[in-house]
């Protein structure tokens, strides 16, 4: 079977460099076209990119000619990395043009037509696309924070419901892309704010978790208390996660552990390309997970959760950390791609 011909946009940024490096030999998708800003436009790739990434660019990728959003397109799906600041009108104007695409911007996240999937979870929510108004579509994948979040509730929701969380965050400055953040604001220091990330953590999960109905979904009806900062590590969000489950439902450490170590959905059932074999892996050692050590356990597809234990205002609490950049971004939008077309809801945009 040929491969599906994709275009990414944003394709010099940080996301844009990951789904170059993601999708330079994936077995479905093939990078036929690549989208920048209009001063990047007409000029070779790898002239137009400030190359940050751990490998050489791909040398076909580097001699790909870089697009601007005025320019048709060809490929039926976009995988897009755009800056929040132009994402918005430009997905649309792509959907409008019959182009699927899949977004990591926060811009459509919360349109109550258009999915927030993490396929592990709710992969049921592409339904959606067929409610929206234009011949393509937009699907999203939520803030990489939310990511691991979602990720760590969705099976203790499902086994024992879940009254409130309250998380804190210490997210890697290449969550802010590049250059991140200044060497003086940030070295040997923690920023306690980052611009709209508590708002997008507080929200994003009860929607993930939530029931779809005809008019959307309802949001799942847990309340998320959120504080995010930044601290001076580069790829992984580390997060300390406080769960409180309804009264009657106390389950030990243990069964917690196992339920988390055992959950599997719809792209491990499907053995998806992208797919980590175990979406959430709990860590024994008592001082795990750390960026340093694991942020590219299972190539930074899963959720590590640790330090599983009581606690004395919730139920139990816990650490959990995932690959911002890999998991948290281009990673998940392949993700869902994969499991867009898998589930045959692609073949109504095929070329």
């Amino acid at each position: 079977m040929s491969r599906i011909p994709i275009a990414i946009l944003g394709a010099t940024g940080t996301v844009g460099q990951k789904f170059v490096v993601l999708l330079q030999e994936h077995p479905q998708f093939e990078i036929a076209e690549l989208v920048a800003s209009p001063r990047s436009a007409g000029k070779s790739y790898s002239e137009a990119c400030s190359w940050k990434q751990d490998q050489p660019i791909p040398r076909r990728i580097a001699e790909l000619t870089v697009k601007s959003t005025a320019d048709p397109l060809s490929s039926p799906i976009l995988f897009s990395g755009l800056d929040s600041s132009v994402a918005g009108d430009a997905e649309v104007h792509y959907a409008e043009a019959g182009h699927v695409v899949i977004s990591n911007s926060r811009n459509h996240r919360m349109d109550a037509d258009v999915p927030l999937v993490i396929p592990e979870i709710n992969s049921h929510h592409f339904e959606m696309v067929s409610r929206q108004r234009w011949p393509g579509a937009i699907i999203t994948n939520s803030n990489c924070s939310t990511m691991f979040l979602a990720m760590a509730l969705a099976p203790i929701h499902e086994q024992w419901g879940i009254e409130w969380v309250q998380v804190t965050t210490m997210q890697a400055i290449s969550g802010a892309g590049y250059p991140g953040v200044s060497s003086m604001d940030i070295l040997g220091n923690v920023v306690p704010y980052i611009s709209g990330e508590e708002e997008k953590m507080e929200i994003e999960a009860q929607k993930i978790l939530g029931t779809l109905t005809p008019e959307g979904v309802d949001p799942a009806p847990f309340v998320v208390s959120a504080a995010c900062t930044r601290v001076p590590v580069f790829d992984g969000h580390l997060e300390t996660v406080t769960v409180k489950l309804p009264s009657g439902n106390e389950p030990t450490i243990d069964a917690v552990a196992e339920v988390l170590n055992s959950w599997r959905g719809m792209p491990q059932d499907r053995s998806l390309p992208s797919a980590p074999v175990q979406p959430i892996e709990v860590l024994s050692e008592p001082d795990r997970p750390q960026p340093a050590r694991d942020v590219f356990r299972n190539k930074g597809m899963s959720t590590l959760v640790g330090r599983l234990r009581p606690d004395p205002i919730g139920t139990f609490k816990m650490v959990i950390m995932g690959h911002n950049t890999v998991r948290g971004a281009a990673g998940a939008a392949i993700l869902n791609a994969e499991a867009f077309v898998a589930l045959g809801h692609f073949d109504r945009y095929r070329r």
